[in-house]
């Protein structure tokens, strides 16, 4: 299981190095990909995969991508974001009883979670030093996780969600924000040259790494949250040892647009 579980990591690692050494519209493609991926592992929860109000969410996410790569944020998100509600609620409403009124709520909900908020990987490459800016959200998610882990082993004794993931920790986190804090300040030091950064502007990155940190613990218990509320172990088993794209992305999820909007306004 372990072995699995580390072949099937490095290989992951290397596609989004691929990805995010390449950027623009290999990026974007790249998430849209694992965008979609990630809503069908989400729809089917809810039993929506291979429904009317499945494929418009489908349909949806890859309009939204295709703006995204004609507008950038300037994209008019009210307006994606009403027409999307419409279609969905003419769905319910000539279709009715096929719909529960929380599968469409699923369906609106699903391309917010996965697809405009991975997107924001893409939006935060497209800044000035965006290249070495993104590897920020994959160290404050996974990083984190790594820290607190370790920390938590050895360490942890006070329950920070003890129903929801008993195995978490109060030390375990604190372990794994200032892990991150401390790697982003390693990796500032690293390409602090390329960057064209100094001393404060690196302490600035491992500020907002700590933000995105706390937010990743977030949304990995948000993910656990939804698992445990329809009893499921795994969204998927696309990625062996690791579960689906939402188990190995739920941070991730939650990360890109905090870090997108601190390194926006801050950096």
């Amino acid at each position: 299981m372990f072995k699995t579980r580390l072949a099937s990591g490095i290989v992951l690692i290397i596609v989004l190095l691929a990805l995010g050494l390449t950027g623009g519209d290999v990026l974007l493609a790249g998430l849209g990909v694992i965008s979609l991926v990630g809503l069908y592992e989400l729809y089917r929860v809810f039993h929506l995969e291979k429904r009317l109000a499945g494929g418009i969410g489908y349909a949806a996410a890859l309009v939204y991508y295709f703006g995204i790569k004609l507008w950038g944020a300037r994209l008019d998100l009210f307006l994606f974001a009403m027409v999307f509600l419409m279609l969905l609620m003419a769905v319910y409403v000539f279709s009715f009883p096929n719909y529960q009124a929380g599968q469409i709520m699923a369906a609106f909900f699903g391309v917010f979670y996965t697809a405009m908020m991975l997107s924001c990987i893409y939006l935060t490459y497209m800044l000035p030093n965006g290249k070495y800016l993104i590897w920020l959200i994959f160290l404050c998610s996974w990083g984190c996780d790594t820290c607190a882990y370790c920390v938590g082993v050895l360490f942890g004794k006070h329950k920070m969600a003890p129903v929801l993931s008993p195995k978490k920790s109060v030390e375990g986190a604190v372990g794994g924000v200032i892990g991150t804090a401390l790697l982003t300040v390693l990796y500032g030091f690293v390409f602090q040259k390329a960057m064209g950064s100094t001393w404060e502007g690196i302490f600035r990155l491992a500020a907002i790494s700590s933000a995105g940190a706390l937010v990743s613990m977030i949304g990995d218990l948000a993910a656990s949250a939804i698992k445990r509320n329809y009893e499921i172990k795994d969204y998927g088993s696309l990625i062996p040892g690791h579960g689906g794209i939402l188990d190995r992305f739920d941070s991730v999820i939650f990360t890109a647009p905090l870090i997108y909007f601190l390194a926006l306004y801050f950096v």
